[in-house]
C-alpha cells in the first residue's frame, strides 16, 4: 500500500467537510464541447445511455470510459471534471450511465446493482468491434469503481487487449463493510440522501413500466440495506442483501486481475473503510497499485488550484495513471 502526500484545501482536512464541500461546489466547463448521446444495448432487455465527447477521427485516439457512483449519472461533477481534463489532452471520453440512471428508467426492464460488470463489458466490446477503438482505459467512482475492478477480475487472464488500465476512486470493493459503515450515526445524512434517491428512482421506474414493481413496501425503506433486501437482491436472483453484497463485491475477484489497476482512496472517507485495501488479495497482486491518502473524503480530493489546474487531484491522478499505462503498452 502506498501513502501519497495529498494536501487538502485549507479547512477541508476532514472526511465529512471534504465530501460535502466537493459534492455541493458548483463547477463549470466552458471548453468541454457538448456531448453526443449514444445508446448501447447491453442485454436483450436493457439499454444504457452514454454521453460521449469524440475527438476528430476517434479511432486515432485513446478512449476513456467513466463510471459514476450510486444514484449518480453522467451529469455528476466528477464525471464532467474528468471528461474536461481527458478531452483536453486528446482522449475520447465516454460518460456511461448505469442502467436506469440519467433519466433512462424506460430503457431497461430491470434494475442495476453494484456489481453489474457485464454492462461496461458489452459497451467495451461494441466500441472495439463497431467503432474500431484500440486503446481504452476506465475510471470508476465509488460504486462505479467497484464495477470497474470487478470487470477486471471477471476478465481474469483474458481481458481485451485494447483495455489498457483501470483506476477506481473511493471504490466500494467490500460492499458489506461499506454498508456497515454507511449505517453509522455520523453517516445518517449520506444514507438518507442515497435512500431518498433510490426511492424516487423506484417510483419513476414503476411509472415508466407499470405493473412490474410492487411498491407497497417502499415507504418502509429507511436504509440502503433494507432497499437491497426488498428490491435489489430478489430482483437479481440473490438470496438476500448479504448474499448480494458478497457476490457483487470486487474484492472477491480482485486476485484474478491482470490489467494495470490503480485503487485511490482516503483514510478519512466516511463510508468506504480503508482497511479493505489492505487485504492480501490486493497486496499480493502485482498488477494492482494502491494509493491511500490521509485526507480526501469520499470522491473529494480537492486541493489548492494552480494555473491550469482546478484543484481536483483525484481526477488528475487517475488520468495520469491511465495515460502512463497507455504509453507503456
Amino acid at each position: 500500500m502506498t501513502y501519497d502526500h495529498f494536501v487538502p484545501f485549507q479547512g477541508l482536512d476532514g472526511g465529512h467537510r471534504m465530501t460535502l464541500y466537493t459534492w455541493g461546489k458548483p463547477r463549470y466547463f466552458p471548453e468541454l464541447p457538448c456531448p453526443v448521446r449514444r445508446y448501447f444495448d447491453v442485454a436483450p432487455d436493457a439499454r444504457v445511455l452514454a454521453h460521449c465527447h469524440w475527438q476528430i477521427n476517434p479511432s486515432a485516439h485513446p478512449t476513456l470510459i467513466a463510471l459514476h457512483g450510486l444514484e449518480g449519472s453522467s451529469r455528476a461533477h466528477y464525471m464532467h471534471g474528468l471528461a474536461d481534463k481527458a478531452y483536453r489532452v486528446g482522449l475520447n471520453v465516454v460518460l456511461l450511465n448505469q442502467r436506469n440512471c440519467g433519466d433512462t428508467e424506460h430503457l431497461s426492464k430491470g434494475l442495476y446493482h453494484s456489481g453489474l460488470s457485464t454492462d461496461p463489458a458489452a459497451v467495451i466490446q461494441e466500441l472495439i468491434n463497431v467503432d474500431r477503438l484500440n486503446t481504452i482505459g476506465i475510471v470508476g467512482y465509488s460504486l462505479g469503481g467497484n464495477v470497474g475492478i470487478k470487470l477486471a477480475g471477471d476478465y481474469g487472464a483474458n481481458p481485451p487487449e485494447q483495455l489498457r488500465a483501470i483506476c477506481a476512486v473511493s471504490p466500494t470493493m467490500d460492499l458489506g463493510r461499506c454498508v456497515d459503515a454507511l449505517e453509522r450515526r455520523e453517516n445518517t445524512l449520506y444514507e438518507w440522501n442515497f435512500v431518498r434517491n433510490l426511492k424516487k428512482r423506484m417510483r419513476r421506474k414503476a411509472r415508466a413500466l407499470p405493473g412490474l414493481f410492487d411498491l407497497r413496501q417502499l415507504n418502509e425503506v429507511k436504509t440502503v440495506r433494507q432497499f437491497d433486501e426488498i428490491y435489489t437482491a430478489p430482483h437479481h436472483g440473490f438470496n438476500d442483501a448479504a448474499d448480494y453484497y458478497y457476490r457483487a463485491s470486487s474484492l472477491r475477484v480482485v486476485d484474478n486481475i491482470t490489467i494495470p489497476t490503480l485503487i485511490l482512496s482516503a483514510v478519512d472517507d466516511p463510508f468506504v473503510p480503508h482497511e479493505q485495501f489492505s487485504e492480501q488479495a490486493i497486496s499480493n497482486n502485482s498488477h494492482i497499485t494502491t494509493l491511500i491518502t490521509e485526507y480526501g473524503g469520499h470522491c473529494g480530493f480537492y486541493t489548492s488550484p494552480e494555473t491550469g489546474f482546478d484543484g481536483y487531484w483525484a481526477e488528475q491522478t487517475a488520468l495520469q495513471f491511465i495515460l502512463e499505462q497507455i504509453r507503456a503498452s
